[in-house]
């Protein structure tokens, strides 16, 4: 993406360094995918991390920012700014008015609305506070965890975060999501994974708004795509116990993923993503 020498966003708030308490319970295996799988890009964490216990705060070393997190977190301030862009412009197309989210990168843990959360949960949003949350550590976890390197790839995790400040913005949870209390865990899974696939789609809306500006590099949509796929639950599942529990799935399998984000970027339409409404996903 052709993204160095422009403008950054306002709406960035960096908490790296500062310390805060950490999440009981959580580690690596299948633990840490387990917690993915609910709240990977874009899961609304409240659920999970509202019931955690957690530890006292961490009084541990300052965080030093490596120039290659100097470069990323501006990467992520210009990601940001051309989702302000873009999304000002098509609520205005709508009759609607836009109300900027703010983005706060952190290292380690954070606190948000939505209860506490360590790294290890992902990139998420908020809806409690209506902002992003990312730990740009997983910038090296996309590549390496995911097989899904580029800048690309982490600009559609960003672009999956805001479409849920869309969601939130238009009321599509309040309006499509179930009481959870009124229906089974699989029929309330089934009803998140149209939730996650419409974000999915509303980051292929951004993209086919900054390829019109001429901001995408060769291999750019390929390197959107690869990350889509990486993190569908079949996949993620598939790796962390080796068969897959469709009925569990949140987000939707790596196919969809990548079918939502792609209709997104063909169309560039806000409104032709209706997830709730198709018959197929």
């Amino acid at each position: 993406m052709k993204w160095k020498g422009r403008q950054g966003s306002s709406n960035v708030k960096d908490k790296r360094g500062m310390t805060g308490k950490s999440m009981a319970g959580i580690g690596g295996g299948v633990g840490l995918v387990i917690v993915l799988i609910v709240t990977l890009l874009g899961g609304n964490p409240s659920d999970l991390l509202g019931s955690l216990n957690s530890t006292e705060p961490n009084n541990g070393s300052s965080y030093v920012e490596t120039d290659e997190e100097k470069e990323l977190a501006q990467f992520v301030s210009v990601v940001l700014a051309e989702t302000e862009q873009v999304w000002t412009k098509e609520f205005r197309k709508n009759g609607l008015e836009y109300r900027e989210p703010t983005l706060v990168m952190y290292s380690g843990s954070v606190e948000s609305a939505c209860g506490m959360a360590a790294s290890s949960v992902g990139p998420f949003y908020c809806p409690g506070d209506k902002k992003l949350y990312i730990d740009l550590s997983f910038y090296q976890e996309l590549k390496q965890e995911f097989q899904a390197p580029g800048d690309f790839a982490m600009a559609y995790v960003i672009a999956h975060e805001v479409g849920h400040h869309v969601q939130t913005l238009l009321g599509t949870p309040e309006k499509e999501m179930p009481d959870r209390s009124n229906v089974s865990e699989t029929e309330y899974n089934r009803y998140s994974v149209r939730l996650e696939l419409q974000a999915d789609y509303l980051a292929g809306v951004w993209a086919h708004h900054v390829q019109g500006e001429n901001l995408l590099e060769e291999g750019d949509l390929e390197e959107a795509l690869n990350a889509a796929s990486g993190v569908g639950d079949d996949r993620i599942q598939k790796k962390a116990q080796g068969y897959v529990v469709p009925d569990s799935f949140t987000h939707g399998t790596s196919e969809q993923r990548k079918r939502w984000f792609n209709k997104g970027f063909k169309s560039g339409d806000m409104n032709e993503g209706n997830t709730f409404k198709a018959n197929s996903l």
